[in-house]
């Protein structure tokens, strides 16, 4: 390698007046010596530095000239700090609806739309990530929520419910949620690649249907108590056995305080047209019913358990046979069982009054 002359006096100048970097100083020795003809492996000795490293000062010399070689590129310092107005104007942008054709707002579209219509000169997804972080704004997600107009009926069967989670534990009068859940039956066409360690697991994007089936879901918060079956359909006579069987888990309870939706089968004629009159009258009459009003299934505990089993149990990987379902659900069941992992609800009448505004009074 042969120094340019300018370069060389460039190098000299700094080794001699030592006032540098230490990195720079070492650099300027590399190249002066390889300027000398001393190879890498000696350089490297001398200086204790890698052979690799004289070899990409001396690369970085021919390609980019002294300065390449001697100095790093500027680093970047800490983000840039945004003032509050630019952020209220970051966050009113990303509470607007977003350009047309587009659903929601992305860190990209945020960041072009803010530099695009002058707010900021330019800024970072970071930046913009720590804005709605700040601001406790999420855009990518959504939650669905439906509550009707307030009505007497809403209201009444609402703080009825939130009635009953007041009360204490009671063993002789339980308070049981009850729900449903449909869920696919899937196969894989391609068998899955096994987890290794640094690997993902490889699922094939296609797969077979192999039909649906159902799951009740019986919850006592209170306890952590949770009664999960896997049924072929979700008609009145499925329904009518999974009540018998909460019934024969609380036997010794004076009455079962259950809750659940207004669905058509849920209904004293579930079970008297699958037991008969006189057992299904029996069954239904073990049983002091609370219905959660339409629109108003997230009053029902039983909807967390359930989310609690889809994630846990069901979780993403794909079932092919109800019978492996049943398996599934019976080990889960037993887990969770053993855990007693409670329900804390936190949601009150006082709370319902100042979420949705409304007097009872003047109902």
């Amino acid at each position: 390698m042969i120094l340019k002359a300018e370069d060389k006096e460039k190098i000299l100048e700094l080794v001699k007046r030592g006032k540098n970097d230490v990195r720079v100083i070492t650099r300027a020795h590399a190249l002066n010596m390889r300027d000398k003809g001393r190879v890498a492996s000696e350089i490297a000795d001398l200086l204790e530095l890698t052979p690799r490293t004289v070899f990409n000062i001396q690369r970085n010399y021919e390609e980019g000239g002294l300065e390449n070689a001697l100095y790093d590129d500027p680093r970047p310092g800490q983000p840039i700090e945004f003032d509050d107005r630019i952020k209220s104007q970051i966050v009113a942008k990303v509470c607007s609806d977003p350009p047309e054709g587009f659903d929601r707002w992305t860190l990209s579209l945020i960041q072009e739309k803010s530099v695009e219509e002058g707010i900021v000169e330019s800024i970072s997804h970071e930046s913009i990530r720590i804005i709605l972080q700040e601001h406790d704004l999420k855009p990518w997600l959504q939650k669905c929520w439906c509550v009707p107009n307030l009505n007497e009926e809403f209201v009444e069967r609402m703080e009825d419910v939130l009635d009953i989670y007041a009360l204490p534990l009671d063993e002789k009068r339980p308070v049981v949620c009850i729900d449903e859940k449909n869920t696919q039956l899937l196969d894989e066409v391609r068998p899955a690649s096994g987890l290794a360690p640094g690997k993902k697991k490889k699922v094939d994007y296609e797969y077979k249907r192999n039909g649906s089936c159902n799951i009740f879901c019986a919850v006592q918060p209170l306890v952590g108590k949770y009664i999960n079956e896997v049924t072929d359909r979700r008609t009145s006579n499925d329904f009518a056995e999974f009540l018998y069987l909460i019934e024969q888990k609380y036997k010794d309870a004076e009455k079962i305080i259950a809750i659940m939706d207004n669905l058509n089968t849920h209904k004293l004629k579930s079970l008297t047209e699958f037991y008969g009159k006189e057992e299904g009258t029996r069954i239904w009459n073990r049983f002091e019913i609370h219905y959660t009003p339409k629109h108003g299934s997230w009053l029902n505990q039983a909807e967390i358990a359930i989310n609690m089993y889809a994630r846990q149990c069901l979780g993403k990987s794909r079932i092919p046979t109800i019978e492996l379902l049943k398996k599934k659900t019976e080990a889960w069941n037993k887990y969770i069982n053993e855990k007693k992992v409670t329900i804390k609800w936190e949601f009150s009448k006082n709370n319902a009054q100042e979420k949705f505004k409304y007097n009872p009074v003047k109902l």
